[in-house]
């Protein structure tokens, strides 16, 4: 099978063993046909003829067959929970949900490349049924998704749905890609953490240099609250794009010390996604 051209293959890896039934490439605590030797059992407790080891089996005082025991490498959950309010169709050159679009092909492809099932789950004011993807190794309907995703135009809603989504995640320890510009009451923001504690998060803060690096210094403008709908008129002036910079630079703290202590550790993309930097992120913020 061959890529989409929106998906762009980045490397992740785990902080914790595995548990999934099914073989994959992460260190695992399941025993099978793998290479990490966890000890010896009797024959008669593991009967695989194969992993017999007659070293064992010849010291063995009371004549017991001994096998070695191993544990295979498995299989993790990946899922990409998406933020779908209204201020994720704000966009300069793309809207936001065309980078978290880029994203889901990605984060797709990158586990249909090592065997780890894929999910999506898509929420605004709710969890969305039509903008889901249930968990599975078949990706296909996810490039389509990600396609619908592309020019998708979400209504003037909320993102208060982020705080059902662990009811559709699989028990079972999950990477999950939450992809949002996080622009909610931090209050609902750290109630709604606490409830995906189960599993290892990797915030996705998507920002648009159009929302407040690319102001004019001088000028009138007509905003709209894309959550809201609501419609304002501003009267820009240098010292008024100064605060709307310095008020996304607090902002950026704020987030990012709430993460912190959850142990996620955000990463910030503006305007476009690369994927080497995500595959960076991996390899600093989380252990092999």
């Amino acid at each position: 099978m061959h890529p989409p051209e929106r998906a762009k293959e980045f490397s992740y890896r785990i902080g914790w063993r595995a548990r999934g039934r099914y073989p994959g490439r992460h260190a695992s605590a399941q025993r099978g046909l793998g290479m990490e030797f966890r000890g010896h059992a009797p024959l008669i407790a593991y009967p695989d003829p194969r992993r017999i080891d007659l070293r064992q089996t010849l010291r063995d005082p009371f004549d017991q067959v001994w096998v070695r025991i191993y544990n295979q490498k498995s299989s993790v959950p990946v899922y990409v929970v998406c933020d779908l309010s209204g201020s994720m169709g704000f966009g300069g050159k793309r809207s936001k949900l065309e980078v978290a679009a880029q994203i889901t092909a990605s984060a797709a492809w990158s586990a249909f490349r090592v065997n780890d099932p894929f999910g999506f789950i898509g929420f605004d004011d709710a969890v969305r049924e039509d903008w889901m993807f249930r968990s599975s190794v078949k990706v296909h309907g996810a490039f389509d998704l990600a396609e619908r995703l592309a020019v998708y135009r979400p209504a003037p809603v909320g993102a208060g749905g982020l705080r059902h989504v662990h009811q559709f995640l699989l028990r079972e320890k999950s990477l999950v890609l939450l992809v949002s510009d996080f622009h909610l009451p931090l209050a609902d923001l750290e109630h709604n953490l606490g409830s995906l504690m189960r599993h290892r998060v990797v915030p996705l803060v998507l920002w648009d240099s159009a929302e407040y690096r690319n102001l004019p210094e001088f000028g009138v403008a007509s905003v709209t609250d894309c959550e809201t709908g609501a419609r304002r008129t501003l009267f820009l002036r240098k010292h008024f794009r100064q605060r709307i910079l310095q008020a996304f630079e607090e902002r950026r703290a704020m987030l990012e010390r709430l993460f912190l202590r959850f142990d996620m550790p955000p990463l910030f993309i503006e305007d476009a996604f690369d994927a080497d930097a995500l595959t960076e992120y991996f390899y600093q913020f989380v252990a092999a």
